[in-house]
């Protein structure tokens, strides 16, 4: 998805464009940042305040904001971003991901204020909406929807879902696994709490919503108009779609804390929409995931005996293609790599002409299929600064 790739795990051997949605095996995520205290809350709150307004010069001088948010910071230890502020904030949140491609599009990002929304049932109905407004009808839409912040002594609810909309995984007795083993520790969670799985490769996860810690989560069925799905075809092997197939369209990013200003909110879901490598070359690809790349080389009738036939590689392009063909054909937004690799160098530019630099991860920017074929393989990237500000992190657990 264009901005699902900023999660804390660099993917192994693709939420998206980021919302490049790839958790998988690799290198330990990094801790997540500690708490911000009561002084490096004020000096990030007029740091961004200040940049708001000169990024905003209609807004005009920024003292009597600061003075507001450092009196507010002082009577109950927190202050109120304006609508127009959290606007701005997650926008360059989004900006400054630097494990995400599809960046160019930060301005579009739909921001839905839901800062007042605390209720879990409630908490899991905005959620269910946020997929309805994203999916818009397949012409995938950027989106957040912000919900209550941590106050001082008194956090907020956390959605315990990785994605709004993930597949679950069942360990069969032999070791192997039906679905998805990335959804296979929420699904026996969720189980636990009484959730009836159907036991399929393909079954959605309930939303699962916490309020506090040490409490139980609630599990909410995620509607299936809030969840659409793409059978997954070929356009040349009609066999392909035999295969029993599908993917989810909005890989919205739910496990992730917004932070802007030293105010964190811990439930910000967002998404962006599926670079199809994320989907071809990672989700239903990778050994620990659904793996189908020996089934696509035995209908393809390929010589598996040796990797120096690069069967492999030949049955990857293959399942990449039926994902960007199924996707278009059901009309639903999807990127392919090498667009977006241009877009991304467009959107660098675009940056540097405003003075702004462009932090980014080479190796969570160059496709996981072809990526010396792209142009963001060749070239190197302004360094990352983990203390840059607004963020999405990693959030820390209860």
């Amino acid at each position: 998805m264009i901005f699902s790739r900023i999660r804390t795990r660099r993917p192994a051997a693709t939420a998206g464009a980021c919302p490049y949605a790839h958790q998988h095996a690799a290198p330990p995520a990094p801790p997540a940042p500690p708490e911000p205290t009561a002084g490096s809350v004020a000096g990030l709150a007029v740091a961004f305040v200040r940049q708001y307004h000169r990024e905003h010069p209609a807004a005009g001088d920024p003292a009597d904001r600061v003075r507001q948010v450092l009196a507010d910071l002082e009577r109950t230890g927190g202050y109120r971003h304006t609508p127009d502020e959290l606007a701005f904030g997650a926008r360059v949140a989004w900006r400054n991901a630097a494990r995400c491609i599809g960046r160019l599009y930060w301005q579009s990002l739909v921001v839905r204020d839901l800062r007042h929304v605390e209720d879990p049932d409630a908490v899991a109905e905005a959620c269910f909406d946020h997929l309805r407004a994203a999916t818009n009808g397949g012409r995938i839409r950027p989106t957040i929807t912000v919900f209550a912040p941590d106050r001082p002594g008194r956090p907020a609810a956390r959605i315990l879902n990785q994605q709004l909309v993930r597949y679950a995984g069942y360990r069969e007795a032999d070791g192997g696994w039906t679905g998805d083993p990335a959804g296979g520790d929420l699904a026996a969670r969720a189980r636990a709490l009484g959730w009836k799985s159907g036991g399929e490769r393909f079954d959605v996860l309930p939303l699962l919503v916490q309020t506090g810690p040490g409490s139980e989560p609630r599990w909410y069925e995620v509607p299936d108009d809030a969840a659409l799905q793409v059978p997954l075809t070929h356009p040349e092997h009609r066999w392909f779609g035999a295969l029993g197939l599908r993917w989810y369209a909005v890989p919205a990013i739910s496990d992730m804390t917004l932070e802007i200003g030293g105010i964190r909110y811990p439930a910000a879901p967002f998404n962006g929409w599926y670079m199809g490598t994320e989907i071809g070359a990672r989700n239903l690809a990778d050994a620990d995931r659904y793996a189908m790349l020996a089934a696509v080389a035995d209908r393809l009738g390929l010589d598996t005996s040796s990797d120096r036939t690069l069967w492999r590689d030949r049955a990857l392009v293959e399942l990449n293609i039926a994902v960007l063909h199924s996707f278009q054909a059901a009309g639903v937004t999807i990127a392919d790599h090498h667009t977006e690799s241009e877009r991304f160098l467009r959107h660098i530019a675009r940056e540097r002409r405003l003075g702004r630099p462009t932090p980014a991860d080479w190796s969570w920017i160059v496709p996981p299929v072809s990526g010396g074929l792209t142009p963001v393989y060749h070239r190197y990237y302004d360094p990352v600064d983990p203390a840059q500000r607004p963020a999405f992190l990693a959030r820390p657990p209860w």
